[in-house]
């Protein structure tokens, strides 16, 4: 396994497929909130459509579920899921991978934590609140706060923070390539949604095995 340890100052967090897996929770809400549109009749929202398009901006995600639609239907689905997002995911929360908890005490020790999304504004802090996770971060950025894309949001935890040698941990292709374009090296966590074949100084199979490596 990779000994990376003393190469880093800070490590940037993907939150879904990452830290968490939220899937579950989210189809069921996502069902709901199409349950509720007369134009969605029938349409039905699996577990496996969701994680078809983590790590997308939750404006994508939209085009790509739904590209028959109009643009205000689609609008209208978004608002809906949107609201029903949060709200179910506030009573019912996402599925913590093991050993989460302790694996970043024991990272906040030595590096500067972060998150950056690309989900809408508020998720991260319903991510943290929901399962105390505030001591851990010093910060966190998404798509919901600026509208921008997550390597611009990468670059603005860097230059906010005055990081000198960050590293960015996600589960798919397109954190990956956010990473690369803000220039910053990236830890693949094979464990989550996504596929990532090079590029990598890095692959988890656990997340506990940034222990190891960090």
């Amino acid at each position: 396994m990779e000994n990376l340890k003393g190469k880093f100052d800070s490590i940037i967090f993907d939150l879904d497929g990452t830290l968490w897996d939220s899937t579950e929770t989210i189809s069921r809400a996502w069902q709901t909130a199409l349950d509720r549109a007369p134009f969605m009749a029938g349409e039905v929202m699996s577990r496996e459509r969701v994680r078809s398009i983590t790590g997308m901006t939750y404006d994508a995600i939209f085009q790509k579920l739904f590209p028959s639609l109009s643009v205000e239907q689609r609008s209208q689905v978004q608002q809906l899921c949107s609201v029903a997002e949060l709200d179910i995911l506030h009573k019912q929360g996402g599925e913590l991978y093991p050993n989460l908890a302790d694996t970043l005490t024991y990272l906040g020790q030595l590096y500067k934590l972060y998150i950056v999304s690309n989900c809408q504004s508020g998720y991260i802090e319903l991510f943290l609140d929901l399962h105390n996770m505030h001591p851990h971060f010093l910060a966190h950025q998404c798509f919901g706060t600026k509208g921008n894309p997550k390597a611009d949001n990468i670059k603005d935890i860097v230059n906010d923070h005055n990081l000198q040698a960050p590293v960015y941990i996600g589960d798919t292709m397109g954190d990956y390539d956010a990473a690369a374009k803000a220039g910053v090296p990236f830890i693949f966590a094979a464990y989550g949604f996504g596929a990532v074949e090079t590029g990598m100084v890095a692959t988890i199979n656990k997340f506990e095995e940034l222990k190891e490596i960090l």
